[in-house]
């Protein structure tokens, strides 16, 4: 079993990720699965069911939006996700936040 704290965490900054990921290119949801999964040594393995909801709400906050590709081929189409204007931007005070709070968690261990 998941250590409890662990979850929290990836909990917590999950959706920072994913809205990073696809303010660095337009991707579909298997590849950024993959994506999480690779970049973090394999700690954000997701299932569909931690994914999708993640990306619907960062489309209905107007962070990202969705346009189905093309198949070329035998390919199917892939449902693309894009950032916004308003994603990069979020994306860059997300980030502040988060050297924010990890420097002054960092800071309680330093002193101690």
């Amino acid at each position: 079993m998941e250590d409890r704290l662990l979850q929290q965490l990836k909990k917590g900054v999950l959706e920072m990720l994913v809205l990073e990921i696809i303010c660095q290119k337009s991707t579909y949801g298997y590849e950024l699965m993959a994506a999480l999964k690779s970049r973090s040594a394999a700690l954000f393995t997701l299932k569909e069911g931690t994914l999708y909801p993640i990306l619907y709400r960062l489309e209905d906050e107007g962070l990202i939006v969705s346009a189905w590709s093309q198949g070329i081929g035998k390919a199917a189409p892939k449902k693309m996700y894009t950032a916004t204007e308003a994603g990069h931007q979020e994306r860059l005070r997300r980030y502040q936040v988060w050297k924010t709070f990890s420097g002054t968690v960092d800071r309680f261990f330093e002193e101690g």
